[in-house]
């Protein structure tokens, strides 16, 4: 190739390499705004993303309040966190997926609104319960947190069951008591009165106690005037369970009573009072494994609420009234609510008004469990208050008695039929 080609073509090469870079060069320049430019549905994205990763936070942490320190799953666990789904909104979640289940609910309540049992859980307000909202800012206020399940005609909040706390120091040494004529006398029972029709024969299948056993009464205690000082050592709520002892042996039914004085323990330990149920608990481990007959166990209480709270006219007797705990942190929740609402509804059908409600209680501030989780028939009954008589108290005994013989032989023929049926199967 010769110098002319060569020369021609370097020329063709760096004008057209010349005239590229002279394009780029003079290519048109665009200012650049300062501001970014957003589009709304990015915002409305993020906001949305936003509100849910915090609720989705709020949720967990309710529910992992509700689990113990070693965050293990235990089925105790596992029914704190789900005490505030009830049985409708189970039977509406599965009816999402299988139209069978809706079948079982009324209209009104297939529709399913997770709004509120999520707010409850994440927060502990509940719409329907005003003290929710201050229950925790408020001092006391969370004494009034408990869940009334069977209610009396005109009962409130007020008259909800109150657990006084006393000061050991101050009622270690017994007072001198009075009216002792309506403390021991002996139950109205005619020499001639016939056995009872059923019995238990030597088996005892109701065991009572008294977490609280020096829990009294001050109608009983000279010169004692204040609520909080409405104890002693030997007249005091054991009386009452030593009667309805009478009262259901009268009606067959086998009874233990025990009479471990748990308050002694508290003072010669040096424990505090809201020990009370830590220290009954062995106590009654104990009794239901030495006796394996035992169907149900009582813990009678007095209330610390006023006479006015806690006394009711029928028929021209007087009673002091009754009232049923429960503790909503145990597993057999469920089974010993039952039992109380049946009671409670007996109760005052035979005598009206008797039965001040069922409530249960959880949380801050009480025990929770009661130990009613050592047997699926166990009740916490509140038998009057700290201004109530033993005249009235014994009255209340009795009846109590007759309603719950009536409900204990009529349960144990339905179970009689039962174990035949699967015999004969």
């Amino acid at each position: 190739m010769d110098d002319k080609v060569l020369s021609s073509l370097s020329n063709s090469y760096g004008r057209s390499k010349f005239l590229e870079e002279r394009r780029t060069i003079v290519k048109p320049y665009r200012r650049q705004s300062p501001f970014i430019t957003i589009q709304g549905i990015h915002i409305v994205k993020a906001v949305g993303i936003f509100v849910i990763v915090m609720f989705l936070l709020f949720s967990l942490s309710g529910v992992i309040t509700k689990l113990n320190d070693s965050f293990r799953l235990s089925s105790l666990n596992v029914h704190n966190a789900v005490a505030d789904l009830n049985i409708e909104m189970v039977y509406a979640v599965m009816g999402t997926e299988n139209r069978y289940f809706l079948e079982g609910l009324p209209k009104s309540e297939q529709k399913i609104s997770l709004a509120k049992p999520l707010i409850a859980m994440a927060t502990n307000i509940e719409f329907e319960d005003p003290t929710s909202f201050l229950g925790r800012e408020l001092p006391g206020l969370y004494a009034y947190q408990q869940k009334v399940i069977a209610p009396r005609d005109g009962s409130d909040y007020t008259d909800m069951p109150i657990e006084s706390t006393p000061s050991i120091k101050e009622i270690e040494k017994d007072v001198p008591v009075k009216n002792t004529e309506d403390i021991d006398p002996a139950p109205a029972v005619e020499d001639t009165a016939p056995p009872p029709e059923q019995t238990t024969g030597e088996k005892d299948v109701v065991y009572i106690y008294s977490a609280h056993n020096r829990e009294s009464f001050l109608p009983h205690l000279e010169g004692v005037t204040d609520p909080d000082l409405a104890y002693h050592s030997e007249v005091n709520i054991t009386k009452v369970g030593d009667r309805l002892k009478e009262e259901l042996e009268q009606r067959g039914i086998g009874t233990a009573v025990d009479k471990t004085d748990i308050y002694g323990k508290i003072i010669n330990d040096g424990l505090d009072y809201t020990e009370s149920y830590d220290i009954a608990r062995p106590v009654v481990q104990e009794a239901l494994a030495a006796n394996r007959d035992v169907s149900y166990v009582m813990d009678i209480h007095r209330d610390a609420q006023p006479r006015g709270k806690t006394t009711i006219e029928i028929n021209g007797k007087t009673y002091a009234q009754i009232m049923f705990v429960i503790g909503r942190e145990n597993p057999n929740f469920e089974k010993n609510k039952r039992i109380a609402e049946e009671l409670h509804n007996r109760l005052n059908e035979v005598y009206p008004g008797i039965s001040r409600k069922v409530v249960s209680k959880a949380g801050t501030g009480v025990d929770g469990v009661y130990n009613q989780d050592l047997l699926g028939n166990a009740l916490l009954i509140e038998m009057g208050g700290y201004e109530n008589n033993f005249e009235e108290l014994y009255n209340t005994a009795e009846a109590f008695a007759e309603v719950f013989s009536e409900y204990y032989w009529q349960a144990e023929a339905v179970n009689t039929d039962e174990e035949t049926d699967k015999t004969q199967q």
